[in-house]
């Protein structure tokens, strides 16, 4: 029996049967799925990264580095000096 080579299968296309075509891929994976792959991980990751963030705010170096400095919500995490009134000394 003659096995089929990418040339001898190219000669005859049945107007019923599927279009195939050549799709890229790395070790089989594609770029549909390479992409579908970067999105999950990249959105567990994200979640991994902000529960890092809150968990180390109690982190004095992490506070004053880090979160102080994010543009929207950086006051919240700014040490604040006690009002003099309300120093008991």
């Amino acid at each position: 029996m003659v096995s089929q080579t990418p040339f001898r299968a190219a000669e005859y296309r049945s107007p019923y049967g599927p279009k195939y075509a050549f799709q890229p891929n790395y070790r089989g994976i594609n770029l549909q799925t390479a992409v579908r792959y970067g999105v999950r991980t990249a959105t567990i990751g994200g979640g991994l990264g902000v529960a890092l963030l809150l968990f180390a705010s109690s982190l004095p170096r992490v506070r004053a580095d880090i979160l102080s400095k994010l543009p929207v919500v950086g006051k919240v995490f700014e040490k604040q000096e006690p009002h003099p009134a309300d120093n008991p000394f």
